[in-house]
């Protein structure tokens, strides 16, 4: 009972941290003519119920999202109207999945469980990019989660409706489907397709189509609404990357205008190129051994593959990538701790863009300090805790003086800590050259993608010699 008391207090920590941030102003308040994702939100509304699928949700105040005429529209019962629908999405969806997936967590005690829920709960980026910034990141992020605890628990039909629900609500979702893809092929393949196996894959496949027809049925009425959707959906035109993202083109682009030089359907073969391969091997390492670990794992290094690589990524996508971080949280809470106070930096010029300065290093300091204080992260740097221990044997083999690995790491961390102060400091405080307007926001988004290509490879080689080290332990044993 004492846990659940506890539980509910984190909860209601975490809620009065989104409401205080909602508090605040958001994108693109008052600055028109292109306003900000605050707007963005209310044009979809506008659209939706006027074209042509209507009388939704009108009745509430058709002045918020009458056609064309309320374009930029601003209101503080609008505002606290839309602040209200991200809180209680929160409230019903993504804290709920939190709240479970923690108390589900096996091989730790009551107290490291409700801890693990308090600094999930604390992410400052998602907290920041929904109630500062604006959108409901939440909702998909939300299901996504519940469909990990579906997978997890051997749920695979609610676990594949869950993702199904996420991907139709933001097709970003994109980036964690290979991995459940991966988890449940594998899945079926150890059951045996001549079998079980063959089964649970018409189920699951039944499963899918169902949901997916749901989603999309008030669309199918017109031809070419559904195609209007579909290129919505995939805009391909908007070009390689948006804005300053901290991904490879954009960092690249700094040396070589990639955008300029190469013919657009160029940018899209070689980003499927680079995006297919990076992931590749932790896919088919999850196939052939499917694992609830090895999925979390393989979560996070291909949402990472997509953010770094991919086509037409947005600053705001690392969220995709931090949710499955916030979920080995326990398992490596050093290099978690670190990911994502970097995945939040990585975001500071759009931070900065909405004035949620203030707000960033008000959350980011809560959160630093409770993932410090609950999980000991100073002192969860060796080998067996940061998961190398089977890496650093096998390059022991080759060289064997090399037993300082976990120093590096944390040398790393260091230098990665003043590096971001130090650019928050210099961004806010001093002017750039007029030559280089954006010399800032560049210097950000190219340190924050040097610290994505080490986390890359560093998830990469936990997956690829997870095996290795549990065949070690079978021979121990």
């Amino acid at each position: 009972m004492e846990k659940w008391h506890l539980m509910t207090i984190v909860v209601l920590i975490g809620l009065t941290v989104r409401w205080t941030v909602s508090l605040n102003s958001y994108s693109g308040a008052g600055k028109p003519p292109m306003f900000g994702d605050y707007e963005a939100q209310r044009h979809w509304q506008e659209i939706t119920f006027n074209l042509p699928v209507k009388q939704w949700a009108k009745f509430i105040n058709p002045d918020w999202i009458e056609l064309h005429s309320s374009r930029g529209y601003e209101s503080q019962a609008h505002k606290l109207f839309m602040r209200t629908t991200v809180f209680i999405a929160d409230l019903l969806i993504y804290i709920p999945a939190v709240v479970l997936y923690c108390c589900c967590l096996k091989e730790i005690s009551t107290k490291k469980k409700i801890a693990n829920a308090l600094c999930i709960l604390l992410y400052p980026g998602l907290i920041l990019i929904d109630y500062g910034h604006f959108q409901y990141n939440s909702v998909s992020l939300g299901f996504a989660l519940w469909g990990v605890l579906g997978l997890s628990c051997d749920w695979d039909l609610l676990g594949s409706l869950a993702f199904c629900l996420a991907i139709n609500y933001k097709q970003m979702e994109l980036y964690h489907s290979l991995p459940f893809f991966c988890f449940l092929l594998g899945k079926c393949f150890k059951k045996g397709l001549k079998g079980k196996g063959f089964v649970l894959l018409i189920k699951l496949a039944c499963t899918v189509v169902a949901s997916f027809i749901l989603c999309w049925l008030p669309f199918f009425t017109e031809r070419e609404q559904t195609l209007q959707v579909l290129r919505r959906l995939f805009p391909v035109d908007r070009g390689l990357f948006e804005d300053k993202v901290a991904n490879i083109w954009c960092s690249f682009s700094v040396f070589l205008k990639i955008k300029d030089i190469l013919p657009h359907h160029i940018q899209i073969i070689i980003s499927f190129c680079f995006t297919f391969l990076s992931l590749l091997p932790a896919c088919i390492k999850l196939t052939l051994q499917p694992s609830p670990k090895g999925f979390r794992f393989t979560l996070v290094s291909c949402a990472l593959s997509f953010f770094l690589f991919s086509f037409q990524v947005h600053e705001k996508s690392i969220l995709l990538v931090s949710l499955p971080v916030c979920l080995v949280l326990s398992e490596i809470p050093f290099m978690s701790t670190w990911f994502l106070l970097v995945s939040t930096f990585s975001m500071l010029p759009l931070l900065l863009k909405d004035e949620l300065l203030m707000p960033s290093v008000v959350t980011t300091m809560a959160f630093f300090i409770a993932c410090a204080i609950s999980f000991s992260i100073f002192e969860k740097t060796s080998e067996e805790e940061l998961h190398l221990k089977s890496f650093s044997i096998s390059l022991r083999k080759y060289l064997p003086c090399f037993t300082f690995l976990p120093r590096i790491i944390q040398y790393l961390f260091l230098i990665s800590v003043i590096t971001m102060v130090l650019l928050t400091l210099i961004t806010v405080t001093l002017e750039p050259p007029q030559k280089l307007p954006d010399l800032f926001s560049v210097l950000i988004c190219f340190v924050s993608c040097l610290n994505f290509l080490f986390f890359l490879v560093y998830f990469n080689i936990i997956i690829m010699w997870d095996f290795k080290n549990g065949r070690n332990q079978k021979k121990i044993n």
